[in-house]
């Protein structure tokens, strides 16, 4: 069985209601839970939330919430793996036994089932516990500047000051969106990134929207993208 898990907590502080804020027209969460179940991926798609206003949103677009989340992991700190593992646990209690589970965030209105459908054969295909998306640094990080109090500056990495862009290393970042993991992974605690295959994926599929001008900025995209049809 492949399970998917949306994380979807009521209280985020940055952006209020962020996971049903209406974004380009539906639920912030809707995006997530439409990829998920276009991709024909997941036998189960679920919503893992301690907000009752996301559960029944959830459920309008598809998705089943079985369980609620318990208030000890939904605060501001609780780690990604541990709200898996206790969704993982709580499905094998109703009988459903994933053997991959893939981790969708909320929040990701440029999600690709394409991707979806990729990491998966990797995990697949590859001995790794995960496999999650990346994307390239839109400047290389050794040429990066720290910024004095009067306002100048000094290169973290002096060595590279006049190495030219074209022969320095390519750096990727985890773009946020999706993890693909082994039941046993989760339930063990694996770390991500310590476990993890790579799936790279194009910079312009890739938003982080963390405060309101993040939002307005990822919904003019968005638009923009629509309206070429590649969204």
């Amino acid at each position: 069985m492949r399970l998917a898990v949306i994380p979807a907590r009521g209280g985020s502080k940055r952006i209020p209601r962020k996971n049903i804020k209406l974004f380009h027209g539906k639920p912030m969460i809707a995006y997530a839970i439409t990829a998920a179940l276009s991709s024909k991926a997941f036998d189960k798609v679920i919503v893992s939330t301690d907000d009752d206003e996301i559960a029944r949103v959830a459920e309008v677009y598809g998705a089943e919430v079985p369980f609620m989340r318990p208030p000890e992991l939904a605060d501001d700190h609780t780690p990604t793996v541990p709200v898996i593992a206790h969704a993982i646990s709580a499905c094998q209690n109703m009988g459903w036994d994933a053997k991959e589970v893939c981790c969708i965030y909320p929040g990701v209105p440029f999600i690709s089932t394409g991707d979806l459908s990729a990491a998966y054969e990797q995990l697949l295909l590859t001995g790794a516990q995960y496999v999650f998306p990346v994307t390239g640094f839109p400047s290389p990080i050794q040429r990066a500047l720290r910024r004095l109090l009067d306002g100048t500056v000094q290169p973290f990495q002096p060595e590279h000051a006049a190495t030219r862009t074209q022969d320095l290393e390519p750096c990727y970042f985890d773009v946020g969106q999706f993890y693909w993991g082994r039941k046993q992974a989760w339930l063990d605690g694996l770390n991500i990134h310590m476990n993890g295959s790579t799936l790279v994926i194009p910079e312009w599929r890739v938003v982080d929207i963390d405060n309101p001008e993040d939002w307005e900025r990822a919904e003019l995209v968005y638009s923009a993208l629509f309206a070429r049809g590649l969204v």
